[in-house]
């Protein structure tokens, strides 16, 4: 009889007893069921939208599942058209997108696409076979088979301008982050260039199974690319990857949550809790998920908040200017 229960009598319940209260209330506009755009299988994409589409779909009590796409940009796409719900994007192609410069929609800008929560840094890192010889970007020779991932992605849309300004000729190949970790094991690639969360299943996987070298920018290197493109200093920790011995210089670019903007706001603020309020259960969906915490949202400078996410975050002390709430 929970539904029949006095406003006053409500007032006074404990606080886990009205968000279910609440949620109860507004379910009547909420989504039967969502989707979340993530990337191929392989990356961390994958690994992080899945896991976190099913921890959203435990705690709200709502159907809902990660999906397979062609990454950021795609999701975006997806997003603003309302063919899926949420989806996770960079701010690279984030920004293209609302300046109407997405490569898969050139002239629209994409303005029912809203910001959620931070996820973590994407760097941008190279792996090649031990018996490559290749242990740097300079060994790279002219003509090397690269792998950037899906076509569109993050990784193939800026990894290959960041390699031309580094002096990198190749040949430019895309698939899915374990095809390509296959590819490279066998053979048929070079080097592959990941722009993904930290560690890269599909690196992982071939380490188990071969000697691997990841490649580092040398100072130089980052301070032209810092120079050049919309990313930041990262530094892969030599515990990410057995192959590390120590730390490796690389650049990164910061991964949100993205949600179209016309969806209901208590779903979007009780979306927005339920992650920022449960770390622990996010890291264990992926370790990466450690900088999903609400202290992120400063590294939004693109995308307007959804208003159930803004709602949650200044209750809860952190602010957000006006002009960056939908």
């Amino acid at each position: 009889m929970r539904n029949m229960m006095p406003k006053t009598v409500a007032l006074l319940a404990s606080s886990a007893l009205l968000v279910a209260g609440t949620a109860q209330a507004d379910r009547s506009e909420w989504p039967d069921n969502f989707t979340v755009g993530t990337a191929s299988q392989g990356g961390t994409y994958f690994v992080y939208g899945s896991g976190w589409a099913n921890f959203i779909a435990d705690e709200l009590d709502v159907s809902g599942g990660g999906e397979v796409t062609g990454g950021p940009t795609q999701n975006l796409a997806l997003v603003h058209s309302g063919d899926m719900a949420f989806g996770l994007t960079t701010m690279g192609p984030a920004s293209d997108a609302v300046n109407g410069e997405s490569p898969l929609a050139p002239g629209l800008a994409m303005d029912n696409v809203c910001a959620l929560f931070p996820m973590y840094e994407t760097p941008f890192s190279i792996a090649a076979l031990s018996s490559s010889g290749i242990e740097s970007i300079s060994d790279i020779p002219d003509g090397a088979r690269i792998g950037f991932g899906p076509a569109a992605s993050t990784s193939d849309t800026y990894f290959p301008a960041i390699l031309e300004t580094l002096g990198v000729e190749f040949d430019r190949r895309n698939g899915g982050w374990s095809d390509l970790g296959g590819q490279l094991q066998d053979g048929l690639l070079d080097v592959i260039a990941f722009a993904a969360g930290i560690p890269i299943p599909a690196v992982s996987q071939l380490e188990v199974q071969t000697d691997v070298n990841i490649i580092e920018f040398t100072e130089e290197e980052m301070a032209t690319v810092l120079d050049a493109f919309p990313v930041a200093e990262f530094t892969i920790p030599a515990s990410t990857y057995t192959t590390l011995e120590e730390d490796a210089r690389a650049v990164s670019m910061w991964n949100f949550a993205i949600a179209g903007c016309d969806l209901p706001e208590d779903f979007i603020y009780e979306v927005t809790k339920a992650t920022m309020e449960n770390n622990d259960r996010m890291r264990s969906v992926h370790r990466s998920a450690e900088t999903t915490i609400p202290e992120n949202i400063v590294h939004n400078k693109v995308l307007p908040f959804h208003p159930g996410a803004a709602r949650w975050y200044e209750e809860n002390g952190y602010d957000i200017a006006d002009d960056m709430i939908n």
